[in-house]
């Protein structure tokens, strides 16, 4: 997805920093590195993918999830 959007209600918040958090606890990182690595330049995981994919982000299993935005990243590099 390439549309940037910010991040408007709560649960969009919370999903953020679940993906945040989940992805650091998967790999034994520091959730500021990890917020670093998707937030960091012209990628902006969160704005470009992880906000404009909520509505079908967040009803997918934890696994689907985490693996789609390592992905997302991997694709950045």
């Amino acid at each position: 997805m390439e549309l940037s959007t910010t991040i408007k209600t709560n649960d969009e918040l919370e999903f953020v920093i679940f993906c945040i958090e989940n992805i650091a606890l998967r790999h034994g990182l520091n959730a500021s590195n990890v917020y670093a690595t998707i937030k960091d330049n012209s990628a902006d995981l969160i704005h470009k993918y992880i906000v404009p994919g909520y509505e079908f982000l967040h009803t997918q299993d934890k696994d689907y999830i985490l693996d789609d935005i390592e992905e997302a990243i991997k694709q950045q590099r």
